[in-house]
């Protein structure tokens, strides 16, 4: 999906994040980790870590599997792809 084309607003980004185990979300340098199983997390928790200030989805957003990788942060990368 290429989201310049398609926008993901807070209800989508919930769906998103309902199907999903794990989310790994960087913030500037802090790396926030939710274990959606574990622990289950309430939509504003969710949205706060997905949603950037435009009102959509935080770019880049990429899905491997069961987990979502939220922001770009190398570390969080290397630890889902190796």
């Amino acid at each position: 999906m290429d989201a310049k084309k398609t926008k993901m607003g807070p209800e989508d980004a919930l769906e998103l994040a309902r199907n999903a185990d794990q989310i790994y979300a960087s913030k500037g340098a802090k790396i926030v980790h939710i274990d959606m199983r574990k622990d289950k997390p309430d939509n504003d928790r969710i949205i706060s870590v997905m949603i950037g200030p435009s009102g959509n989805l935080r770019a880049p957003t990429l899905q491997v599997g069961k987990t979502l990788l939220i922001g770009f942060n190398e570390e969080s990368y290397a630890k889902v792809l190796n």
